[in-house]
């Protein structure tokens, strides 16, 4: 299962991949939407338990900032994980990305995926 269509992938019944991109510095805003761009950076949000990761990401010299939030925190530290390992790639391969290991999850706790009985 690809990221951008993991079911976890939500906040409040809402989609939040990809995130909408707003200009942070550099050239001229463009407004990109959608899956453009390269990862520059991610970071995990300081409130716990952490349920939103903020990315910067580069597009046409300038950088822009998003965010994802989530309602289960334990999935926004693996989706963070993820990201992490993956900063520099474009946004579009990055949803591409086979989650599938999460695929069949209804509960996470801790750190890891706890599979559905």
């Amino acid at each position: 299962m690809k990221l951008r269509n993991h079911p976890l992938m939500s906040y409040v019944s809402m989609r939040n991949w990809p995130p909408a991109w707003l200009w942070r510095d550099g050239s001229e805003d463009t407004r990109p939407a959608g899956e453009v761009g390269l990862l520059r950076h991610v970071i995990l949000s300081d409130i716990d338990p952490p349920k939103r990761c903020f990315l910067v990401m580069e597009h046409m010299g300038a950088e822009y900032i998003g965010y994802l939030s989530f309602e289960n925190s334990a999935f926004c530290r693996e989706i963070y994980r993820v990201l992490r390992d993956h900063c520099g790639n474009p946004i579009y391969e990055i949803g591409d990305l086979d989650i599938s290991y999460a695929a069949n999850m209804d509960q996470l706790t801790g750190d890891k995926c706890v599979a559905k009985e």
